[in-house]
């Protein structure tokens, strides 16, 4: 005896059967549950980031002389004390960034294989990671000072007659972002090269490119956006700087970078809506030089980077 089906299924019944094809479509979108664990990232930063940004943005078209929404915009480029911070700044940074870079690829790409004493000579170069800027100013004052050991070791062998000044001036933080930025660099630059798949160069020995060669046409090409990005965020660290154009600059001087010139409007002058102006222009510099790097990258080399697997 056959059953006869109803011609109008329970409501839950067909409940159930469209839930699937919903979460299917989401799906598809890349849209499920799991994005639920996304929710504490989000509320992070933009309780920690997003939030402070647009109050800033808000507080520097709020000036507290007056005179219009972009008056603090025009007080700071229409101050050269305070427009040159931009030059000072991009003067320190720009470089050290460049031969943080430079001299991490070097480095990297003989650190990628494998050879006796490799965990030792990684853990030498990232170590001031650990020593941090202030601790690291403090190095470079007792050892580049004027009675340091470099200047009594220089005297001392008849180099130079009096000490060279190498603290308290532009290169006193140069060598405090080499010294802070290089372990960074490093390391980005290793796990980029460490994802280039090794069997590439091989290929090309066997065609008898030599090391040059296949530096120059496979490794070079393919690490080419690692170094745009390592170069960014080198760029960015240093931009930053504040303890060191302090300790081991001139910050009334040739190092008054433009973060002085921010905790200057602010704590000295209690000017939060230029101090606020000031930064967002500090953002502005950084997305600039950032953006002329990454299409500078999008020039060099559009695929992909490649990998082991």
């Amino acid at each position: 005896m056959s059953a006869v089906l109803p011609a109008n299924p329970p409501a839950e019944a067909s409940g159930r059967g469209r839930d699937p094809g919903l979460r299917h479509r989401l799906a598809e979108r890349g849209i499920d549950s799991q994005l639920l664990l996304l929710v504490p990232a989000i509320i992070f930063v933009a309780g920690l980031f997003i939030y402070p940004f647009l109050y800033g943005l808000g507080l520097s078209f709020q000036p507290a002389k007056g005179g219009g929404p972009f008056a603090d915009y025009q007080r700071f480029f229409s101050d050269a004390y305070q427009r040159d911070t931009i030059g000072k700044t991009l003067g320190l940074a720009l470089p050290a960034a460049f031969l943080n870079v430079v001299a991490s690829v070097p480095i990297a790409y003989r650190m990628r294989g494998r050879f006796r004493g490799k965990r030792t000579v990684t853990t030498l170069l990232v170590v001031p990671i650990t020593l941090g800027t202030v601790l690291t100013a403090e190095g470079l004052l007792n050892y580049l000072g004027p009675t340091g050991w470099l200047n009594r070791i220089l005297m001392g062998i008849g180099l130079v007659d009096g000490p060279i000044r190498l603290i308290n001036n532009y290169w006193g933080v140069f060598f405090s972002l080499v010294i802070t930025g290089f372990p960074f660099a490093f390391l980005l630059v290793l796990s980029y090269l460490s994802g280039i798949d090794p069997t590439l160069e091989r290929a090309a020995s066997t065609l008898g490119a030599n090391w040059v060669q296949r530096f120059r046409r496979i490794t070079l090409p393919l690490l080419a956006p690692g170094l745009a990005t390592t170069f960014c965020l080198t760029f960015v660290l240093a931009f930053s700087v504040f303890p060191s154009a302090i300790l081991v600059g001139d910050p009334t001087g040739e190092t008054r970078v433009i973060s002085i010139a921010a905790y200057q409007a602010a704590y000295e002058q209690y000017d939060y809506p230029f101090a606020s102006t000031i930064a967002m222009i500090m953002g502005i510099v950084e997305l600039l030089v950032i953006a002329v790097v990454l299409m500078w990258r999008s020039r060099l080399y559009t695929g992909s980077t490649g990998g082991k697997g």
